[in-house]
Order: structure tokens, then C-alpha cells, then sequence
């Protein structure tokens, strides 16, 4: 019955049509609504819309309505705009996770060790506005929109668009149709609490979808004779369906959506409703599925649409050449917005100036470096034709981070540190505009602390304050510890090791690439390590190895361009460190003036999407006569971030293995077998000793290997993971357990 009524309408309205309207086309609109994940299925309608020939006049759209409507609107057909899709990473979109590349290493290091960041002002904790900034939205909308990008009224773009977004202070719908395009979308799908508000103009703009979720009145309003409507918005769930807070708070937002489509559905000539009930709003990995559920849906209208097409002689609709962006010509850069930071510091981050030609990546990479700052709330960027030249103009508007101080929380576990929490406070611009003041205090089993004051000029010569206190416990091979005198007149295998150490740096660093850094400076260290195994009368309590402070001057050359810290898939990574130790208080009465020199070189590579390798090799070695061995390489255990000269191993438990120098080789296959799930198979192998690489030693087929099986989960506080290493040459069996980020 209802596609006879749709039927009659048509024919009534062409027959009106054919009588008054005989030199021009019937003009047909499109509106788009809203519905996150769901809104996929807009592409499904439009390829339908495509294959019959139908010529959209006007598109109207909110959130993911706008997205899609704005891409075809720019000149995209619906099979294109798949394709587009089929790529997109939504994930990295929503989480705003920019590359690893982006960061300075002070923000890697930030990224890599927290698991939770909240502004801290006044005294209170406060919660970011939210999970996103819609930074990565941003700039892929700005590069898929480049071809029109000289267009400031979007009635002028090869199909007339507009789209809705909602004043958040008043409550009032409001049209965006001129403007910043990308700016202008994304402000139409700032979700709230996923994605940040987006300023234009003055207004603090949201989610279009909380007030009008379907823009059917305004779109009937451009003069549209037909209007066909797609919506995917959410049904009234019933009482079996809302079983948690937010499937109820979800409900309450959806009655007035609901009722509104009660009223303009009626309103649309042709409705399609795809069904998409066993998806949300977030069902982005099911993207394919609700693609063709669009494309169903509109094949259940297909009388209806054919109809439609039948109706209009001039089918084409403006054609427009979209080359694939490799290069661009940057003519200007034009910076607003920025007072405490200059444009110097500015041009310095995105490291490319003016009347510059770049890779399309590099222009990316270049904003995603300010943007990892995070000294902004916003990088609003528009890339413009220039007017006297070919090649664009860059616009950056900035929105300057009021909040200069965070709060830093973090959890670990492993088997040397065992269990810990992390408290950090962050206070940013404390003396001058670009210096940072970071205390880490880590309580649990293993009390800890880090201190840092460091002045960030990128690559001229920064300067920085550290210090740093680390102890732990741990039961060790006593041949690591005792020298063979003692071993024979003291009949024990192994030590209950206590070690204590804190160091104190004053450095200068400097930046060759945004990967590669050098740092030079002067260190006081001040080691104790005791045991309680074994008492030499001394004290009666326990027996000191080292209780000495030690001075020394160390260079620090380090390159890292691995795409992931703990699961990298491509990158090169490169750390050399070289300590001259020219003075000690001398517990032992033994020291003598004497160097530490350590390297290591990795290389991460991709065979396929889930499978990569990681081969790393590492070395060191002592210069000089030195009798003290409480500062020489130690191999075992499983971790990151080891202090002073200590080195993962598997099949060896902690400082199991040591001497004054040694070699290491360590193969690691990674397989993903799903997303952010790893199955880990390694292989490392090492000679260690003393004076390895004056006897040849290090060259020989290696003494010492170990082997791990393991699997590891990619969460939100690190990584968690359990591994199970085996030695051949001990015969032993070993497992290994860390949960969150290594700190």
C-alpha cells in the first residue's frame, strides 16, 4: 500500500511538473542524519543512487551524514567514497592517536609510561572536555577535500551542501554552509565526550545530531521539489535491551530524535530506512556489513527511485577531476592565535617554512608535530589556492592550552619491581614559556622516584635537571656478587641482593632530526648494594658490596624511529652511551679512573599486516684498569628500562649473567593474531665476560642462549604479558609476567 501512495505522489507531482516546470528538471535533495557507525550505510544508498542516473541537487547532512554528504557533495561518486572508507583507520581517528614519528622524545616518553592524563589547576582534578581532539578527523577531511578547497560557500561546491551543528551554550541548531569546509564537518560530528567542541566563528559548536539529527525543513527550504532521506538513527529499544547505564541514558537522548522522525519521515518522499539494529554507533569494524545494509535498503525502494530518475532530463551532475595528492607548493603560512608561543616556535615544530614544495605526508607530519605538543587545544589548518601563484597558502589557527599543570597516573607490574603505582604532576611554562617540571613518585613494593626539569628549544641546545631513585630486591647467582676466594670458603649458590641506586644528571641535548637526539653532561651516582645472606661480621646485619658515590661525564647518542615503543612493525633504532667515571668515594678501595661503553641497534620490519620481526644486537665494554665490578653488565630476566648496565635475557633470571663486557643477538617475531593481540616468539643469544673483546671471546659461537614463547595484549595502562623461556644450557624453565606500561 505505501508504494502505491509513493507511486500516485510521483505521478501526480511529474504530471504537476510536466505543466509548469517544462524547461527545467524536477530538483532533487538529499539529507543524511546522523548515526555514527551507522551513518556507513549512506554509502551503500548512494552507490544504489548512482547506478540509476540520479542527479542530487542539494545534500543536507549531520554528524556522519555530514561527513559522507560532503564528500560527495566535493565531487566523489559513492563507489569512490567506499573505497575511501575501506582504508580509513577509525580507530587512530577516534583515539586521535597520532604517530609515534609526531612526538618529541619528551612526549613519546609521556605517551609510553601513563596511562591516564588529567588537568590539574587550582588544586582539583579536572576531566578533559574530551577523549579527542578530532585532530586525525581534521586533517584526513582536509586532504580528501584539497581538490575544492577554494571554495568558501559550500552552495558552490559541485553539489550545494550543508550540514548541522549545535551551539552547545544555547541549544540552537545551526547551519554551517560557508567557511572552512573539513572545519565545518567536523564540527557537524563532535560527538560529545568523544570528540572535543569545534570554535566557528565564536560559537562552540557540537554534534549537530542532539537537536536536529535530520535537516529535512531547512533542505525543503533550498527551493528541493523531492527529497529523499536516508536515517539510521536508533529505534526505542525495549525494556530486554536496556540492561546498563548508558543503553538507558542512550534511550533518554533518543526520544526526542525519535518523535522528531515520526513527523519528517512523513515529510520525506522517498524514506530509506536501512537495517542496522545489530550495530552501534561505534560498529566501525563491521563497516562492510552496514555498507551493504544501505545498499539493501535502497534497493527496497528501487520503484520509487526509478521513478525518480525517469523524471530528470539532465542527469549530469558537475564532473570533477580528482587527482591523487603526492605533492604540494606551501606559498604562505599565515599564523593566528598564538601568544605565548611564537611563529618561530610554531614553524619550527611543523619543520617546513614557506614557498616550500613537500610531500603531501611531510605537510601531515608537520601539523601532527604541533599537535603532539600539546601546548594547543586545537590546530585548525586550511590549506588555500594561492591567488598569484600555483600552489596553496597554509592557515593555522590556534586555540593556546590554558592548562599548564596534569596529574599522571600509571600501573605496573613484573617480577624484579613488582607490583607499582605511579603519581606524576606535570607542570608546563613554570619559569619561561617552553619549560617543563615532571615528578614521578612510585609507590608499592619497590618505592621509587623521578625528577626532571627541562627547558624544550628543540634543535638548539636544551637543557635539563634530572634525578632519579630506584631500588629493588632480588635473589641472584652469588658467582654475580662473590669472587672465587669467596665462593670456596663460603658454601652458599645464591644472594638475596638489595640495591639501591640514585642518580643525579645535569644535561644538555640536542635534536639532528625529530628522530635522533645527542645529549652531553656530568652525573653523580650513588650505588648501594648489600645482602643479608651472607654476614662477614662487619655488620652484624648485612653485607655491603658498594656503598659509594661516583662522578662521571657521559655522551648519549640516540635515534629511534620505531613506529611502536613495546610492538614495533617498521623503524630503526640506535642508542650509544659512553660514561667516563673519573671520581668515587671508593668504598672498596679499589677504584681507578675508567670508562663504560654500550651500544644498541635495532631493526623492526613488516612481512605482512600481522606479522613483523624485530632483530636488536647490542654490545659494551670497560676501558681502563677497573677492579670495581658493581657497575658491569648484567644479563637476565624480561623488561624495559633497566638502570645503570643491566639487560634483558631470556632463559636467565635477573643479573644472573655478568662481567665487564659482552655481545647480545635477540630475533623477535611478532604475529598479531588479533587486533592488539600478540603471539611472541623470541630468541636471543650472548657471550659475556670479562675482557671478552680482548681475548676474542665475543666472536666465538655464543655461550649463552634462551628462547620465549609468549602472548601479550595491547591495553589502555600497557601491555600485559606472559612468557614462559626456556635455557638449554641450564636445562631451566623460567616465567615471566608484566602488566602496564614500564616505568
Amino acid at each position: 500500500m505505501r508504494y502505491i501512495f509513493i507511486i500516485l505522489f510521483l505521478l501526480i507531482t511529474s504530471f504537476t511538473f510536466s505543466q509548469d516546470k517544462t524547461k527545467e528538471d524536477v530538483k532533487i535533495g538529499l539529507v543524511l542524519s546522523g548515526g555514527g557507525a551507522k551513518g556507513l550505510a549512506h554509502i551503500g544508498v548512494l552507490k544504489v543512487i548512482d547506478s540509476l542516473g540520479i542527479r542530487i541537487d542539494y545534500i543536507a547532512g549531520t554528524s556522519m551524514g555530514a561527513i559522507i554528504g560532503s564528500l560527495y557533495a566535493s565531487g566523489y561518486s559513492g563507489k569512490q567514497i567506499d573505497s575511501i572508507f575501506k582504508e580509513v583507520n577509525f580507530d587512530k581517528i577516534i583515539n586521535d592517536d597520532l604517530p609515534r614519528a609526531a612526538k618529541t622524545f619528551y612526549e613519546r616518553e609521556n605517551s609510553e609510561k601513563y596511562a591516564v592524563t588529567l588537568p590539574f589547576e587550582h588544586f582539583k582534578i579536572k576531566l578533559p572536555t574530551a577523549l579527542s581532539r578530532g585532530q586525525n578527523t581534521l586533517g584526513l577531511l582536509t586532504k580528501l577535500t584539497l581538490h575544492v578547497s577554494e571554495i568558501d560557500d559550500f552552495s558552490h561546491l559541485p553539489i550545494p551542501f550543508f550540514c548541522i551543528a549545535t551551539n552547545i551554550e544555547t541549544g540552537q541548531a545551526v547551519i554551517l554552509e560557508n567557511g572552512n569546509l573539513p572545519q565545518a564537518i567536523t564540527a557537524s560530528g563532535a560527538l560529545p565526550s568523544l570528540f572535543q567542541p569545534v570554535i566557528i566563528d565564536g560559537q562552540l559548536l557540537i554534534d549537530g545530531g542532539v537537536v536536529n539529527n535530520y535537516p529535512i525543513d531547512e533542505l525543503r527550504a533550498k527551493g528541493m521539489d523531492l527529497i529523499i532521506g536516508v536515517d539510521v538513527q536508533d529505534d526505542l529499544a525495549s525494556r530486554d535491551d536496556l540492561k546498563s547505564a548508558p543503553e538507558i541514558l542512550l534511550q533518554i537522548n533518543n526520544y526526542r530524535t525519535i518523535n522528531d522522525m515520526i513527523v519528517k519521515s512523513k515529510k520525506t518522499d522517498i524514506y530509506i530506512k536501512p537495517d542496522i539494529t545489530n550495530y552501534t554507533v561505534v560498529s566501525f569494524s563491521d563497516g562492510r556489513d552496514i555498507i551493504d545494509s544501505g545498499q539493501k535498503g535502497a534497493n527496497k525502494e528501487m520503484d520509487a527511485l526509478k521513478h525518480v530518475a525517469s523524471m530528470q532530463s539532465n542527469k549530469n551532475k558537475k564532473q570533477i577531476n580528482i587527482k591523487p595528492i603526492d605533492s604540494i607548493q606551501i606559498n604562505a603560512i599565515y599564523i593566528e592565535g598564538n601568544k605565548k608561543y611564537t611563529d618561530a616556535y610554531v614553524l619550527g615544530k611543523i619543520k617546513f617554512k614557506q614557498n616550500v614544495k613537500l610531500k603531501y605526508n611531510s605537510y601531515v607530519e608537520g601539523v601532527n608535530n604541533l599537535t603532539a605538543t600539546n601546548n594547543f587545544e586545537s590546530v585548525i589548518h586550511q590549506l588555500k589556492p594561492s591567488t598569484d601563484s600555483e600552489g596553496y597558502d597554509m592557515y593555522i589557527v590556534l586555540k593556546e592550552n590554558p592548562i599548564t599543570t596534569f596529574f599522571k597516573l600509571g600501573v605496573h607490574y613484573d617480577d624484579l619491581y613488582k607490583s607499582a603505582a605511579l603519581i606524576n604532576l606535570t607542570k608546563k611554562r613554570l619559569l619561561i614559556k617552553n619549560d617543563v617540571l615532571s615528578f614521578d613518585f612510585i609507590v608499592g613494593d619497590n618505592i621509587r622516584y623521578n625528577f626532571e626539569y627541562y627547558i624544550d628549544k628543540g634543535f638548539y641546545w636544551s637543557i635539563g635537571l634530572r634525578s632519579k631513585y630506584n631500588q629493588f630486591k632480588i635473589e641472584t647467582p652469588a658467582t654475580s656478587f662473590l669472587t672465587e676466594e669467596e665462593l670456596e670458603t663460603i658454601n652458599v649458590n645464591k644472594l638475596d641482593i638489595s640495591l639501591k641506586d640514585l642518580t643525579n644528571q645535569f644535561y644538555l641535548q640536542t635534536l639532528f632530526t625529530k628522530d635522533m637526539a645527542l645529549t652531553l653532561g656530568i652525573e653523580h651516582k650513588r650505588l648501594r648494594i648489600s645482602t643479608e645472606t651472607v654476614l662477614t661480621g662487619v655488620n652484624e646485619n648485612e653485607t655491603v658490596f658498594d656503598n659509594s658515590d661516583y662522578l662521571s661525564l657521559f655522551g648519549k647518542l640516540k635515534y629511534d624511529s620505531y613506529d611502536n615503543k613495546y610492538f614495533p612493525n617498521e623503524g630503526f633504532y640506535f642508542a650509544g652511551d659512553f660514561h667516563l667515571y673519573f671520581y668515587s668515594s671508593d668504598y672498596n678501595n679499589n677504584f681507578n679512573e675508567f670508562s663504560i661503553a654500550k651500544a644498541t641497534i635495532g631493526y623492526s620490519y613488516s612481512f605482512t599486516n600481522k606479522l613483523s620481526a624485530n632483530i636488536t644486537t647490542q654490545g659494551g665494554f670497560n676501558i681502563g684498569e677497573n677492579d670495581n665490578p658493581y657497575l658491569n653488565f648484567a644479563l637476565g630476566g624480561y623488561g624495559n628500562d633497566f638502570i645503570n648496565n643491566f639487560e634483558a635475557f631470556y632463559g636467565y633470571d635477573f643479573i644472573s649473567l655478568s662481567g665487564n663486557s659482552y655481545v647480545k643477538g635477540l630475533i623477535t617475531l611478532d604475529y598479531e593474531i588479533f587486533k592488539k593481540n600478540h603471539i611472541i616468539l623470541a630468541a636471543n643469544y650472548s657471550n659475556i665476560g670479562d675482557d671478552i673483546f680482548v681475548d676474542g671471546e665475543w666472536i666465538t659461537s655464543p655461550d649463552y642462549s634462551g628462547y620465549a614463547i609468549g602472548y601479550s595484549l595491547e591495553t589502555f595502562v600497557g601491555p600485559i604479558e606472559l612468557k614462559y623461556t626456556y635455557s638449554p644450557e641450564d636445562n631451566q624453565s623460567i616465567w615471566f609476567f608484566n602488566l602496564g606500561f614500564w616505568f
